[in-house]
């Protein structure tokens, strides 16, 4: 066990009428920072930049999303929609004492940022996206770019019901464990590594509460915001390799944002921050010390 794993601290909590695992590390008393994980991942993804920022006297919060590993699952895909996910993580700063906070997200975890900076945006100081354009950008670039429509077509095998869980569990997860096959860095995807993931699939309800997240999407009405209406000061660092999003959606999304910096990484893939860790808890410890980015 890695030194930053001995520091680590375990609740669950009630929030929003489900139950939501989370870590924890930092002093209790030090500045609220919660970072969100993405498909198909957990909270133990962001270990690295936890001790990162626990050692920078961060008080760092990383929860099981709901459907995911330890926290609740329902089962209906409408307890999946954007808002509801968005509120379970206000509910969880508000059960920590938070009445702002960071707020850092990837994938899916960084699509609950974009929702809860336009929900609230007086919650957030700062706003750290990774490799996940705002969804309406997102939808929008999937029917007029034919490179991304390419890229977002497993979203449409996701939607279905119950074949997808069948083909994800086949072969102990294989199909799960080859979405990660991308990032260069093997040793962060280790046998220990794959099968703490594999023990999260393995949950109960999990398989289908994490699909879940895609088959809500196109369910709930997803506006795009107005150029330059996001207040909250955001910083977006894009893996370019990304099998699953082309590189200009992090600037195309950037528009939205009043104040916003932009970082790509051309040799990182999806997994940004497994395959650059040490830049990408930089990048983020320095960037929740500044002010406004311009």
């Amino acid at each position: 066990m890695e030194d930053h794993d001995r520091q680590l601290r375990f609740n669950v909590i009630e929030a929003s009428g489900i139950s939501l695992h989370y870590a924890e590390a930092g002093p209790k008393d030090g500045r609220l920072a919660i970072l969100l994980h993405g498909f198909p991942e957990a909270w133990f993804a962001w270990r690295g930049v936890m001790a990162a920022l626990a050692a920078r006297d961060y008080r760092v919060v990383a929860p099981d999303q709901r459907g995911y590993n330890l926290s609740s699952k329902p089962s209906s895909f409408s307890a999946y929609a954007l808002d509801a996910l968005a509120a379970d993580i206000f509910a969880l700063a508000n059960r920590l004492g938070g009445g702002t906070f960071d707020l850092i997200g990837h994938d899916w975890g960084a699509t609950v940022a974009w929702r809860m900076a336009t929900i609230d945006p007086a919650r957030l100081r700062h706003m750290v996206i990774l490799n996940a354009p705002h969804p309406a950008i997102w939808l929008e670039a999937q029917k007029r770019d034919p490179e991304q429509h390419r890229k977002s077509r497993y979203v449409g095998f996701f939607r279905l019901p119950w074949l997808p869980e069948l083909v994800l569990k086949a072969r102990n997860y294989a199909a799960l464990a080859q979405a990660f096959a991308s990032s260069p860095r093997r040793d962060a995807f280790s046998d220990d590594v794959m099968e703490q993931y594999r023990e999260s699939w393995r949950q109960p309800g999990a398989l289908s509460g994490m699909l879940n997240w895609y088959r809500a999407l196109l369910h709930f009405r997803i506006d795009l915001p107005p150029p330059s209406s996001i207040a909250v000061p955001t910083l977006i660092l894009w893996g370019d390799k990304d099998d699953f999003a082309e590189p200009s959606l992090a600037e195309a999304s950037a528009r939205l944002c009043a104040d916003v910096r932009v970082r790509h990484f051309p040799d990182a893939t999806h997994w940004l921050v497994h395959d650059q860790p040490d830049d990408v808890a930089q990048e983020i410890g320095d960037f929740l010390r500044t002010g406004p980015c311009s």
